[in-house]
Parts: C-alpha cells; structure tokens; sequence
C-alpha cells in the first residue's frame, strides 16, 4: 500500500484520538473547576505506528485489505487514575457519554493476564466529520493505575526486545514484580481516604487564591493603588495562615469590595 493511502487511512483515527483527548481533559478541568477530587489522573494517546499494524496484521494473519474492518486498536487513548476504586468511576463515565458507544469491555483486573499483565479495556464506536462525511471508528480506551502503568510499558518494552520469546528467568522477575504492584494498589487504595482529603483540600485552596488574585487584578483599572496594596498585603497575611475557612472569608470580603467599585463606575 501506498505511503499517501496509509495517510488517508490514519488520518480519521488521529481526529477521533484528538477530539476525545480534549474531551478527557475537559472532564479533569471540570472535576478541578468544581474543587473536587478527579479519577483521571493522566490522559494519552496515540495512532498505532504502520511498522506497529504490519506487525498485527502479520501476527494475524490479516490482509492489508483487513485493517479497517478488523483492526480495532489503531486508535488509542489510555487513562491513567491513582486508585483501582477510580477505574470504576472512570468506566461509568464511558458508559453514560453520549458522543462516543461501547461496543466491548475487558477486564483485566479481575481476570489478570497470565503475563501478570492488568487494565481495563474497552472499545468504543466514536464519530469524526471527515470532508467525506461522517466515519465511525473503533477507538481503544485502557484504564489503569499509575502502578499499573509503569509495569505495563516496563512489560511492552521486554516484548519488544525479545521479541515475544522472553527468557523464563526475566518473565519470573516480571511476575514478581506484577504482584508487587497488586500490593502497591492495595496499599494505596488502603489510604485512599487520606489523600483524597489532601488533594481535595489542596485543589480548593488554589481555587480560592486564583479567585482573590483574579479579583485584586480586576481591581488595579477601577480602585486606588494604595488600597490595593493594603488588600494584597492582608491577603498575604491570610494565605500564610494556611487556613481555607479565612482565604474563604476573606475572598466573600473581597467580593464585596469589588462589588462596590463596580457599583460606582455604573453610577
């Protein structure tokens, strides 16, 4: 096949993998927006490589003539979250969307691969306008854990490297390694609670400062300069206190302020 059809082919699945990583990243935006705790913790993606499809197809045994109709991983999105409970929140969120339909899960968190291999696999139908018209394409989404995650592309790269025939005592070293990280998830799932409320607490003082900070500059084209200073003066003072209920305070104060400039310039 030509280079200029394989570009053709490609270049639908890189719009989907574009669009649904602003729409994913969106999400993280909102969960930040509302000050509260946010199950995707990274998102990435990617096109399968033509070297990558070959090799499937190969593997396969596929023709080239299959790729579309048989290949469903050619787009790829991968959602890294923090906790294994966050997988399960992330996987109803799929489900609910509207722009994008699940054709099949796997769930190899459960049903761990022999490997010691774990994520959570669906395929979903997404739909892209392309100057032909709309194309509906099977997209991959992988859900797994940080911990996850890094044995995973610890694992794809001893693949690579050997081929598919790796020696017994690396695979071993893999399985062990693989159980560590079980340990690690649970471990982590254990304290859960704990960051949630660090994170939590973390995302809604920044929140609150953005606002104060967002306020006091608005207020630099309509307040005088040495009041201005005396408030961010008092801000400093307050953020040092490394309380959230007076940076709240002190924000609904702020407002007030602002409020009544803004009073004045309609006058």
């Amino acid at each position: 096949m030509e280079i200029q059809l394989w570009r053709e082919i490609l270049a639908p699945y890189q719009l989907a993998v574009d669009e649904m990583m602003v729409k994913f990243k969106h999400l993280q935006d909102e969960y930040r927006i509302a000050g509260t705790y946010c199950p995707i913790n990274k998102v990435e993606g990617r096109v399968k490589r033509i070297s990558s499809i070959l090799e499937k197809l190969q593997k396969k045994n596929f023709t080239i003539e299959d790729v579309e109709e048989k290949i469903e991983d050619i787009a790829g999105i991968r959602i890294i979250c923090q906790f294994v409970e966050d997988i399960d929140v992330v996987v109803n969120l799929i489900r609910k969307r509207k722009d994008m339909e699940v054709k099949t899960e796997k769930d190899y968190i459960t049903n761990i691969k022999p490997s010691g291999y774990r994520s959570y696999h669906l395929i979903v139908l997404y739909s892209v306008e392309t100057i032909n018209g709309t194309k509906t394409l099977p997209v991959e989404i992988q859900v797994r854990t940080l911990a996850m995650d890094f044995w995973a592309t610890i694992e794809h790269s001893l693949q690579y490297k050997y081929r598919y025939n790796m020696p017994d005592v690396i695979r071993e070293r893999l399985n062990n390694a693989a159980k560590a990280v079980i340990s690690l998830d649970n471990e982590m799932s254990s304290i859960r609670n704990e960051i949630m409320d660090v994170q939590n607490s973390y995302q809604l003082k920044s929140s609150i400062v953005g606002e104060i900070l967002n306020t006091i500059q608005n207020l630099y084209k309509v307040a005088n300069k040495r009041e201005i200073i005396k408030i961010q003066d008092e801000f400093y003072n307050v953020y040092m206190q490394s309380d959230i209920n007076a940076l709240e305070r002190f924000s609904k104060e702020l407002d007030i302020i602002a409020e009544g400039y803004r009073a004045q310039a309609i006058q």
